[in-house]
């Protein structure tokens, strides 16, 4: 078998609320809760398992995903319609903007427990 990363711990200061606001921006299904994990599982079969802790316990972490141009269409617009704000880099220099990186597009905004999130339509170095 080839290595294949499978699932994730993500920290947040409520385990249901980070998985649905997430799995609302890129348009997929949070799971059934399994013990303390609510999970996300992405397309390629990668799993974010949420799990409630004390927010001064979170360590903000950064979560990047891949998604198509048509993806990234739908995607912004859930996060234009929320009122979410986005930044075309990950210093937030570049508020209300995306970026056209690798011949793509992609931006980065804040997940409720504050990690920073990220859209790409195109891999690093790809272009």
């Amino acid at each position: 078998m080839a290595v294949q990363f499978n699932h994730t711990i993500v920290q947040a200061r409520d385990n249901r609320e980070s998985a649905a606001f997430l799995a609302a921006i890129l348009g997929l299904e949070v799971g059934t809760a399994w013990g303390p994990f609510v999970p996300l599982a992405t397309d390629n079969g990668v799993t974010l398992d949420f799990v409630s802790v004390p927010a001064e316990a979170i360590a903000p972490q950064h979560y990047a995903f891949l998604i198509s141009d048509e993806e990234f269409d739908a995607a912004f617009a859930r996060i234009e319609a929320d009122g979410i704000d986005y930044y075309a880099d990950p210093q937030l220099k570049l508020a209300g903007e995306i970026n056209h990186h690798h011949g793509g597009r992609g931006l980065y905004f804040f997940d409720p427990a504050g990690h920073g999130m990220e859209i790409i339509t195109r891999p690093y170095g790809s272009h």
